[in-house]
């Protein structure tokens, strides 16, 4: 295959609709968690959600690096923002829109004087900077391992050019420690309360790290996992690799994204990363709890362009809003339509929580592509009072 079309082929979606039939055809149940956000969407996007037989249940995951983000992390910036005149505060265009405290967020600072700014790359951030030398300018970065690499470039290239007007908040975290969090939740965090047969790894973020970090968890919890791209039958074929594993007993790591994924992934960006970053001892994730290991901070050979050391910034835990059901959406103990919010006051004009705000975010992809299939049957289903709630 060599365009996108092949991969969004109706025949052939239709054939391998059918295999998933069979293999599903054992008289059990099965579920498995998609961890990207992108497959969340695609999985909606392109109606697969209906080809699939009653007894095999997706379970939306974490989805992105906006949806994990706690309100702490922005109330930082936004305290940085406000209280320093000269910071330009640079960042992409999901988390400028990601509810903090007080009814605030980034983009909602603006208009209380702060000087927000969207860019589409991390250079874009580093290239403001020097066009603006008198100037404070702070890229809030954030992602998964995916947009890690690009951060570190900068900060060794501001390094290089001894850019003193420039530094970094950084979010980034790391994919393996939320699928831990997932199997085994810390303490505070309510066990998983439904049973995950089988993970479809991430894409994009494998891309960069290989399919090897994942091997443990296969082995471990005896939980399979197919890393999968991002088009429909990529998606299709990935399920059915998942169920072929079940049905067979077994546990191992499988690529279907063979044409962007390896074993080993991409050395050249990881020893770019391992340059500039180190893991934290602990970093809170929303809906997961603080996870140890499970985010990068800035090594000390580049603090002059950490932001957090360069203007002591400190992190205030703060709680989720109590009506908002991310938490539990991001771990899959629950769906989008089991939130009191979802479609009423949080919609993606309004988020009310971070997995409305980002457009890989359960919610939004719920909200966009699913939600008049299941009024009906919201509507109609009175069996528990907390669908009576819902409806």
């Amino acid at each position: 295959m060599k365009y996108i079309d092949e991969f969004r082929d109706q025949a052939l979606a239709a054939g391998l609709a059918r295999a998933i039939a069979h293999e599903a055809g054992t008289g059990r149940d099965y579920a498995f968690i998609e961890f990207c956000g992108g497959h969340t969407h695609t999985l909606s996007r392109y109606g697969i959600a209906d080809l699939l037989p009653p007894t095999l249940r997706m379970i939306h995951g974490p989805g992105c690096p906006v949806c994990v983000l706690p309100i702490g992390r922005v109330d930082m910036a936004i305290r940085l923002a406000l209280s320093r005149p000269e910071v330009i505060l640079c960042t992409y265009g999901d988390c400028l829109r990601v509810p903090a405290s007080d009814g605030l967020s980034l983009l909602k600072a603006k208009a209380h004087g702060a000087d927000m700014r969207m860019v589409y790359s991390a250079a874009d951030a580093l290239a403001l900077a020097r066009r603006e030398p008198g100037r404070e300018v702070v890229f809030f970065a954030i992602g998964f391992e995916t947009t890690t690499p690009p951060t570190a470039l900068v900060l060794r290239e501001a390094a290089r050019q001894g850019l003193a007007n420039f530094s970094v908040i950084c979010n980034h975290v790391l994919t393996p420690a939320a699928i831990a969090a997932i199997l085994e939740p810390p303490d505070g965090i309510a066990p998983q309360a439904v049973q995950i047969d089988g993970f479809v790894g991430p894409a994009h973020v494998s891309t960069v790290i290989g399919s090897r970090p994942y091997e443990a968890f296969a082995s471990t919890h005896r939980k399979p996992v197919v890393i999968a791209g991002f088009e429909p039958l990529d998606v299709m074929q990935a399920i059915l690799m998942l169920l072929r594993q079940v049905n067979t007993g077994r546990a191992v790591v499988e690529n279907e994204f063979t044409r962007a994924v390896t074993r080993d992934g991409n050395l050249k960006a990881q020893a770019l990363v391992a340059e500039v970053f180190e893991p934290r001892p602990g970093f809170e994730w929303r809906g997961l709890g603080t996870l140890p290991d499970s985010a990068l901070r800035i090594r000390a050979a580049f603090a002059a362009w950490d932001a957090e050391a360069k203007f002591d910034l400190g992190y205030t835990p703060v709680p989720d809003n109590k009506a908002c059901e991310c938490g539990a959406i991001l771990r899959g103990v629950k769906s989008p339509i089991d939130c009191k919010l979802f479609g009423t006051v949080c919609t993606p004009e309004t988020p009310m929580g971070s997995c409305m705000v980002s457009s890989e975010g359960a919610c939004a992809a719920h909200y966009t592509y699913g939600r008049f299939r299941d009024l009906p049957l919201r509507a109609s289903d009175t069996s528990t009072p907390a669908n009576q709630d819902t409806a």
